[in-house]
């Protein structure tokens, strides 16, 4: 991934949430708010979660805008239906939003929540990291619930043992 052109981000993006969409897919409907203990998010609280910080703090914040992230909770939306929506809404908000960052954006700096002034670009690799960090969060999740996923690149770690000299 090159830093240098806005229109290849999104690209890259468009990569990862395809992969965030395919694990999204695998939950069971009637068990959208169920967490694995107490305290900890719920699937529906993950999805909400990259949807509200990618548009509402990360993009913001690119947009040299201070943040507006509320949470994450049930009181937000609820609902399978209703949360896939919401997900799918904030995200095409922020791609409509970083399709008017120019290229030299990318190398200007913004100012995270967290008062830290960093390169655009060096946030939107952080924006990238946040969901893949929950996405696995959903893959163990799962895994818990003993219910199969798609394969990250493909193949199982078995497949690549049997395919390996």
């Amino acid at each position: 991934m090159t830093y240098d052109s806005i229109e290849n981000f999104i690209k890259y993006y468009g990569s990862i949430r395809k992969r965030t969409n395919r694990v999204i897919a695998c939950i069971p409907h009637d068990m959208i708010e169920w967490r694995p203990r107490d305290g900890s998010f719920s699937f529906g609280d993950q999805i909400r979660h990259i949807a509200a910080t990618e548009r509402y703090m990360f993009i913001e914040n690119i947009h040299l805008r201070p943040s507006r992230y509320a949470g994450c909770s049930d009181d937000i939306v609820a609902g399978y239906e209703n949360i896939i929506s919401y997900f799918n809404t904030l995200h095409d908000e922020s791609l409509e939003l970083l399709h008017q960052l120019e290229n030299r954006d990318l190398h200007r700096l913004c100012t995270t929540p967290g008062d830290t002034r960093l390169t655009t670009w060096k946030w939107l690799r952080a924006m990238v990291e946040h969901e893949i960090h929950h996405r696995s969060q959903l893959y163990v999740y799962l895994g818990l619930l003993d219910i199969d996923v798609p394969q990250l690149y493909g193949l199982s770690s078995e497949q690549v043992i049997e395919r390996s000299i």
